[in-house]
């Protein structure tokens, strides 16, 4: 087992007054991004990393796999998004309040009204997404959210509200599906019981509630994040914050009421 660096990462939309786990990372700058990585540098199948955000992230989409390998990349970036905290009001954009072709959303991301088209979708705590390759998306202020990803780090931005950063417009038109989200694809984690968020393929993660032998994805290396609570793996105590990343086999025990994610690559 070890436990992942956590890399923090500026971004404009970030904030500077982050959890404790976090305020050190912080240090007076905006970040919007933790990353969690092996300090030797090797690329993991997954990333996965927290969220938080003062504004709004810019209108966005990601290949799929068969798209980015076609440019050369390894693997595209299919996602999934667990809500930690939000503000009041606070909302996420999923796939558009309308079917749109590929022309009505280049003019409405040149001219702005794309902010418009999007559908907008208030959040609390608990909330949980499933965001496949080629959905447009952007997620609102106010928000702290857990990413699980396939290890990618490619992002066409459609639009940004004016910020002074690089468009892709023609590669994310290319791959972005004008079409409404599908509500199965979101659903909100009550506490009470633990259960599967995604199945597979590209990932699987499951939401756990134990005390003592956490026995979730035991059969594949995994990450194991806790929301509440502590966990054992091998002598070493994870606590909400940390990203463990652990052996297939090796064993995890849980506190009593410990409320974690547990995620493993693949099917």
């Amino acid at each position: 087992m070890m436990k992942l660096s956590a890399h923090a990462v500026e971004k404009p939309w970030g904030k500077s007054d982050l959890p404790p786990q976090f305020a050190a990372q912080a240090d007076g700058r905006q970040i919007g991004e933790i990353w969690f990585e092996e300090a030797s540098g090797r690329r993991l199948p997954l990333l996965v990393k927290y969220i938080f955000t003062s504004e709004r992230l810019s209108v966005q989409v990601h290949p799929n796999d068969a798209q980015a390998q076609a440019k050369g990349e390894a693997n595209g970036k299919t996602e999934c998004w667990y809500v930690v905290a939000a503000e009041p009001d606070s909302t996420i954009a999923l796939g558009l309040r309308e079917a749109a072709d590929a022309e009505t959303l280049r003019a409405a991301a040149l001219d702005g009204s794309i902010e418009h088209l999007m559908d907008w979708k208030p959040v609390k705590a608990g909330d949980f997404f499933y965001v496949p390759a080629g959905t447009v998306h952007a997620i609102g202020s106010g928000i702290a959210l857990i990413e699980v990803q396939q290890q990618s780090d490619i992002t066409y931005r459609l639009y940004d509200y004016g910020r002074p950063r690089e468009l892709h417009l023609e590669d994310g038109l290319a791959v972005a599906q004008g079409v409404p989200y599908p509500p199965e694809q979101m659903t909100n984690v009550a506490p009470g019981a633990s259960r599967t968020l995604v199945p597979g393929p590209h990932f699987r993660l499951e939401y756990v509630e134990a005390s003592g032998d956490v026995s979730a994805l035991a059969d594949a290396e995994r990450w194991v994040l806790p929301l509440e609570g502590e966990v054992m793996v091998g002598g070493e105590a994870g606590r909400p914050g940390d990203c463990l990343l652990v052996p297939a086999g090796e064993a995890v025990s849980a506190v009593d009421g410990t409320k974690l994610l547990v995620a493993a690559a693949g099917r």
